[in-house]
């Protein structure tokens, strides 16, 4: 796959591989059982879930990136909006945190 593959289409193939966790309870699960590699918080989410998850994530340690709004996320699984989703697999977490890394430097979104 190459490094600057569109992130959106990238979440797809992890979810088809499942390697993603989607929905509250499972994210959660995910980031307490530390299999959570990388979370994907929507930058439209409500300041009560983005503390709520920021605090989770920081307390064990699991990067969160919000660049993605809650459509783009439900896009890229294939589903309706989605607030949040923990990517369970080191590859695509990388791959996702460079594709939003290039699609932000295209951009100029800081």
């Amino acid at each position: 796959m190459k490094n600057n593959a569109n992130p959106i289409q990238t979440i797809g193939l992890a979810m088809r591989a499942g390697k993603l966790a989607t929905g509250d309870e499972a994210v959660l699960k995910a980031v307490r059982s530390k299999t959570a590699k990388l979370v994907l918080l929507a930058t439209d989410a409500s300041d009560n879930a983005r503390k709520k998850y920021k605090d989770k994530c920081s307390f064990y340690d699991v990067p969160v990136l919000e660049q993605l709004t809650r459509e783009q996320l439900g896009q890229g699984i294939g589903k309706p909006e989605r607030v949040v989703i923990a990517v369970t697999d080191d590859g695509f977490a990388e791959l996702i945190r460079k594709g939003l890394r290039i699609t932000a430097e295209v951009k100029s979104i800081e």
